[in-house]
């Protein structure tokens, strides 16, 4: 937007840039029309004043010429009259030498006229040599302001491209970066393609075991002797091979279901008794199921309220799930391992067990904290997505007035500037009739 102060009355307003870049084309257009007008009136009252100079030049010069002559005329009337009695007496004499100058003063008359002549020749050449400069000079200076409009349209043109240029990388780099973030946040809600869940959850404790969980049994639960097995079982012990934390895993895929089990709290009572029956601390239900769910894709859920010691996690919470288990456990080891001492001793446990209480609620704590943090990125991702939506919207605009300002420059022409102006209709035409200039 752009401030407009009127001239009269002294009150802003504001125009769009469409506006303003139109009002800015009249002022451009009425400036250059009074100028090139300034230029032709000059260049016509040259060529009045070089004509005018040049016949008072050659009136002068035959006013003097006759003047001479008429002088010359009346000094011999003078002498015939002077010498009436001589001429009478030296008739006969005198006669030839009259004719003589009577011959030679005509002759002068006839070199007189011819002379005017010629200088009367010489000044209409010198005039339409004139002429024919200044015409010459109009053309050339119409070519140049003619040459200085191309050019201007050219660099318009050539300004509005890099300008379209720019902005359709930043539109690019734009959509880049939301399908970017589109795809993480695909990632992070999403099932892994190409390979079932329980393939998954394997290949990424695989990929991280030798570091992360060297001591650690994962694997697959064959033991059905009870009538029921999980899917996994995960073990982790000491150096001294004291057990840290022991956790069932249940993997349900979307084509797990059948048409009694559809949702997550129907596997809850089998995977509890699967837990209960091989000696698991924690039972963890890794699913894809009620992919619609708030509850279930904001992070790690504990559903301990149902069944004890019992979460629903997302196939991206795997990994954490059994680490921020893990570290619950190694900070409650050296605890199992007093309370086995205490125990031994037949001492009172009491405290023990308070401060247990008291770590499993600071640990619940830290858990809730984890979750709503997981979930505030997620609602930050969404965010960024919707301000990149924005932005390549407003690009998108820029880039449209770009193309319309580029119109309008592309759409100048002479015959446009000249519309309505006879005399400038009339120059143009009159510098060699070629119909391109007046197009």
């Amino acid at each position: 937007m752009h401030d407009i102060i009127c001239p009269h009355c002294r009150k802003a307003f504001k125009v769009d840039e469409a506006g303003y870049a139109d009002i800015l084309k009249q002022v451009h257009d009425h400036e250059f029309e009074r100028q090139l007008q300034e230029r032709l009136d000059f260049a016509e009252r040259e060529k009045q004043n070089a004509v005018a100079l040049v016949r008072a030049e050659v009136e002068r010069e035959l006013e003097k010429s006759a003047a001479q002559k008429q002088s010359e005329i009346q000094d011999l009337q003078a002498k015939l009259q002077a010498s009436e009695v001589a001429r009478q007496l030296a008739v006969a004499e005198a006669l030839s030498t009259v004719e003589r100058e009577r011959d030679q003063l005509a002759n002068q008359l006839i070199r007189l006229e011819a002379d005017k002549k010629a200088a009367e020749q010489l000044a209409k050449v010198q005039f339409e040599n004139q002429l024919q400069q200044a015409l010459a000079s109009q053309q050339a200076e119409i070519l140049n302001l003619r040459n200085g409009l191309e050019q201007a349209q050219l660099s318009a043109k050539l300004e509005v491209q890099s300008l379209t240029q720019n902005f359709e990388t930043q539109i690019k780099d734009r959509d880049s970066m939301i399908d970017r973030l589109q795809n993480l946040k695909a990632q992070l809600s999403t099932k892994m393609v190409g390979e079932t869940l329980e393939q998954h959850c394997e290949t990424e404790f695989n990929r991280i075991r030798a570091t992360a969980f060297p001591r650690a049994y994962f694997e697959k639960d064959n033991d059905a002797r009870t009538g029921s097995k999980g899917d996994y079982i995960f073990r982790d012990q000491d150096d001294a091979g004291t057990e840290i934390v022991s956790i069932m895993f249940e993997m349900k895929n979307e084509s797990d279901t059948t048409a009694t089990k559809k949702r997550n709290e129907d596997f809850f009572k089998e995977l509890d008794r699967d837990r209960t029956e091989k000696g698991c601390e924690y039972a963890v239900l890794v699913s894809l199921l009620e992919s619609d769910s708030e509850l279930y894709n904001a992070g790690i859920v504990d559903v301990s309220y149902r069944y004890p010691k019992m979460y629903v996690v997302r196939p991206q919470f795997f990994i954490p799930i059994i680490t921020l288990l893990r570290n619950a456990a190694m900070n409650s080891l050296k605890y199992k391992t007093e309370l086995a001492h205490v125990k031994a001793q037949n001492i009172d446990i009491t405290r023990f067990e308070e401060q247990l209480d008291t770590f499993k609620t600071a640990f619940g704590r830290n858990y809730e904290l984890a979750s709503r943090q997981f979930q505030t990125a997620m609602d930050e991702i969404d965010k960024s997505i919707d301000h990149l939506q924005k932005t390549k919207k407003a690009l998108e605009s820029s880039v449209r007035n770009l193309r319309l300002a580029n119109d309008k420059a592309q759409d100048v022409t002479i015959k446009k500037l000249t519309h309505g102006n006879p005399t400038m209709q009339a120059k143009f035409a009159a510098l060699g009739g070629d119909e391109r200039q007046v197009d």
